[in-house]
C-alpha cells in the first residue's frame, strides 16, 4: 500500500516526515509536484514531476492510486476523488478526509471561495504548527501500523 503525496504545496516538515517513514517502515512513497523536490536518497522515495498546469498532479496521483493506498493533500477536491476510489486521505495537519465528512468540507471550501470571491473573506488559514507537524506524525504512523507490516 504505497503513499502518494501531493507535493506542490507540502510543507518540508511533513516531506522529511514522510521519508523518515518510508525508510523505517520499507514503504513506497511518492512524491508528486509541478516544480523540483529536493529529496533524500533511498529504493522507498521517488519524485515524479509533471508538467505545469491544472490539476494535472492530481490527475497524474488518481491514476496511480489504488484502492487502500495513503493520499496526503491539502486539495479537497482531490481528497474526494482519492476516497471515492478507496484511497486513505489526510491532510498535512493530520486531519483525515473520510467518507463522513468530505461533503462538508467540499461545502465549506465551495463556501469560503465564493467568499473570497467576494471580497468578504482575505486571510487563509492559520499559520502550520509544531502541533500541526505532530498531529500529522501521530496520523501517519497510526496509518502505518495499521496498513504496513515491518519486514
Amino acid at each position: 500500500m504505497p503513499i502518494w503525496v501531493d507535493a506542490d504545496a507540502c510543507p518540508v516538515p511533513i516531506r522529511e516526515i514522510l521519508c523518515r517513514a518510508a525508510i523505517r517502515w520499507q514503504v513506497q512513497t511518492t512524491f508528486i509536484a509541478n516544480h523540483v523536490i529536493s529529496l533524500p536518497p533511498s529504493p522507498y522515495i521517488r519524485r515524479r514531476q509533471v508538467p505545469q498546469g491544472f490539476d494535472v498532479a492530481d490527475n497524474e496521483i488518481m491514476d496511480q492510486m489504488h484502492q487502500g493506498d495513503l493520499v496526503i493533500t491539502q486539495d479537497i477536491p482531490l481528497a474526494a476523488e482519492a476516497i471515492e476510489k478507496g484511497a486513505d486521505v489526510f491532510n498535512p495537519r493530520g486531519q483525515a478526509f473520510t467518507n463522513e465528512n468530505i461533503r462538508q468540507r467540499l461545502a465549506m471550501r465551495n463556501f469560503m471561495e465564493e467568499m473570497r470571491n467576494a471580497g468578504q473573506v482575505t486571510g487563509g488559514p492559520s499559520a502550520f504548527s509544531q502541533g500541526d507537524r505532530k498531529e500529522f506524525a501521530d496520523q501517519l504512523d497510526r496509518w502505518l501500523q495499521r496498513n504496513i507490516k515491518r519486514s
